[in-house]
């Protein structure tokens, strides 16, 4: 039985996972929602705090979180396992991770009936693919892949993962001035080529936003997609309501 914090709007639970473990998961209800989105944010993973019923974090995803409501998506965000403090490269691909998230997707599935599509932004893409792959449930309907890692020499990296073991549909979103080493938009391709056996796979390549500042693979960046994020949303929503390749 996963323990929760209620607040105003979202609530923080600690979902059991493995022995001896909970994952902290953040989940808010959409009114009349058909889906719900389960993300996976980047970096070390976690959520930030949650604050007055929201999560504080300024990664995009996390940020987005209310976006994804007012389009009637639940919101399910994958915070960390308790047995340690960051989420490394290597652990996203993991048997232990897997069981997380095996464990949180049937959290997810007791608070809503409704599809799901899990969605994950910088290195939350490689656990978001990681899922796609290893985690075969039916409730799963899609992948969203936003500023992808996708440098070859990364580990976990999208494209060095078994992309054709993926029988969903996927959009691969991205932005043309990414400037974060690992995600680099000259390498999404390399993902839309490896998905050989999703039924609809589409790549966006977007431009748009303003003041990028900071580090150039943190979510104030245009590898965040500042300054464009209820557009971004907007045209996530869009597809994963309508998937056209």
């Amino acid at each position: 039985m996963a323990a929760c914090t209620a607040h105003a709007q979202g609530s923080l639970f600690k979902v059991p996972t493995r022995d001896g473990v909970v994952t902290t998961v953040f989940w808010e209800a959409a009114p009349k929602a058909h889906a719900t989105v389960l993300l996976f944010p980047g970096g070390d993973g976690g959520f930030g705090k949650v604050q007055d019923g929201k999560a504080s974090s300024g990664n995009f995803l996390v940020r987005s979180a209310p976006d994804f409501l007012a389009h009637g998506f639940n919101v399910a965000i994958f915070g960390r396992p308790s047995d340690t403090a960051a989420l490394g490269w290597a652990d996203r691909t993991e048997p232990h991770h897997m069981a997380d998230v095996a464990k949180v997707l049937g959290f997810v599935k007791q608070k809503s009936s409704l599809p799901v599509w899990i969605v994950g932004t910088s290195r939350g893409t490689i656990s978001a693919t990681a899922m796609a792959i290893k985690v075969r449930d039916p409730a799963i309907a899609g992948l969203v892949l936003t500023s992808s890692v996708v440098r070859m020499a990364t580990e976990g990296a999208v494209p060095r993962q078994n992309l054709q073991a993926i029988e969903i549909p996927v959009l691969i979103y991205h932005h043309t001035q990414d400037a974060c080493l690992h995600c680099p938009a000259s390498g999404a391709p390399l993902i839309l080529k490896g998905l050989a056996n999703a039924p609809v796979k589409k790549l966006m390549l977007v431009d748009g936003g303003a003041h990028p500042s900071g580090d150039a693979c943190a979510g104030q960046h245009w590898h965040g997609f500042v300054g464009m994020e209820r557009e971004a949303i907007q045209q996530i929503t869009d597809w994963i309501k309508s998937p056209i390749p």
